[in-house]
């Protein structure tokens, strides 16, 4: 939105804007109130350069390499939490992890990329444009995404490799069209962004015959720090090994190492991670401590060294004393032959501190009576959603990730109500 965008190019001071034809009429308004930058405007029909470029000296390009150190690239973070961050990745650490995600998941010089996720986003970049750079395949982009547009341009392109977020797939698994489309050419999918429920990876691999490979990372790790690999087994449920040259710990909030299957922050240290945010020193201090990145998501390692992602930190409910990670719960809902999507999130709660509630998108006929008893069959007592609503959709940020801000400041107004 306007807003976003003048919070990003006022932060990092940009100098030069380069955008398509019907993206620089919208920017222009705000471009006049920020008194800059510069725009450049790519025709994209006549695919030609149409704004002049006044040659001013201080936006020429330099005639050698950067240093490998030099910041090669300002990633701003989803904002999911608060206001966006500009992440500082070096030359050095985007092509380190591209090396390392090219050692678990190797690329083919024909492959073929479907991307239908925004290029803003760091799994979008990581897995679709520097895969296809890396192999010199092809990569179609899409708009948006829409079912009906993925699936045919599967079939029409001949794609494949498919990386996307969990709501892809489940939308994909929801599509009346995907039964009869030819997706013969997929021969691997990969997912990120947001955590893939079990379930999810069962019945797309038994419905469309592809595997798809999770990981884990996050902007400020490069972005990727684990990954599933066909290089060794993969563990249900978990979102694979540590890259090469990658250190995986999950911690106390001592900031001790824990054993093999305590849930603790994860926290990791590589190549690939980020030389701090642009002009925030107090938060660069808060994520990078004693030489890790301390990630602010829940995990737990087995002792083979396979991550499982329970929660962020932030998202974990305490209700009446104990640990309740969201996600777990929404991986019962999504058992449920009725549910397509779930959301589960922590609300205040005079008595208990906090309660669970969850949001449930249906694809048959549920009630919420039925989903609660399915939760009190799977989940221990303390562990139940205080309450479950079925809604036509559950809100999503611009990269698919369910805004749980949006949730919870909805649960507020209708508690006040």
């Amino acid at each position: 939105t306007a807003r976003e965008l003048r919070d990003i190019l006022a932060d990092c001071g940009c100098r030069l804007l380069v955008a398509l034809g019907r993206v620089a009429e919208v920017l222009r308004p705000l471009l006049a109130e920020l008194g800059g930058p510069e725009l450049l405007v790519l025709d994209g029909d006549a695919a030609r350069w149409v704004a002049p470029w006044r040659g001013d000296a201080a936006l020429a390009l330099e005639d050698h390499l950067p240093a490998p150190d030099a910041v090669g690239m300002i990633q701003y973070t989803g904002g999911t939490t608060g206001r966006s961050k500009g992440v500082m990745l070096t030359h050095r650490a985007v092509a380190a992890n591209v090396a390392q995600r090219e050692a678990f998941l190797p690329t083919r010089p024909d492959d073929r990329f479907l991307c239908m996720m925004p290029l803003f986003h760091s799994f979008a970049l990581a897995m679709n444009l520097y895969q296809a750079a890396w192999c010199g395949g092809c990569l179609m982009i899409l708009p948006r995404y829409r079912p009906d547009w993925v699936v045919d341009a599967i079939a029409r392109e001949r794609i494949t490799a498919l990386p996307a977020g969990a709501t892809v797939f489940i939308g994909l698994l929801g599509y009346e069209g995907l039964a009869g489309a030819d997706l013969s050419t997929l021969r691997i999918a990969y997912s990120g962004a947001s955590a893939l429920p079990a379930e999810v990876l069962r019945r797309w691999e038994a419905t469309v015959g592809c595997p798809i490979f999770e990981g884990y990372g996050q902007t400020e790790a490069g972005p990727i720090l684990t990954y599933n690999s066909p290089l060794f087994p993969a563990q249900a449920g978990k979102v694979g090994r540590a890259l090469p040259g990658t250190e995986v710990q999950v911690v106390a909030a001592s900031g001790g190492p824990l054993p093999p299957g305590a849930p603790g922050e994860i926290r990791a240290r590589g190549p690939q991670v980020m030389a701090g945010y642009w002009n925030r020193p107090e938060e660069t201090a808060a994520a990078l401590r004693d030489g890790w990145l301390h990630t602010g998501d829940i995990g737990v390692l087995d002792a083979g060294g396979h991550l499982q992602i329970l929660d962020r930190v932030k998202d974990m409910v305490i209700t009446g004393g104990y640990n309740v990670y969201p996600r777990e719960v929404d991986e019962v809902l999504l058992l449920h032959p009725a549910v397509a999507e779930a959301a589960s999130f922590g609300v205040p709660d005079s008595y208990r501190g906090e309660r669970l509630l969850s949001h449930v998108v249906a694809r048959g006929a549920a009630t919420e009576e039925a989903l609660l008893a399915h939760c009190r069959a799977n989940l221990a007592p303390y562990k139940v959603p205080a309450a479950i609503r079925l809604v036509e959709a559950i809100p999503k940020t611009g990269v698919g990730k369910v805004d749980k801000a949006r949730l919870r400041a909805a649960a507020r107004e209708t508690a006040g109500a």
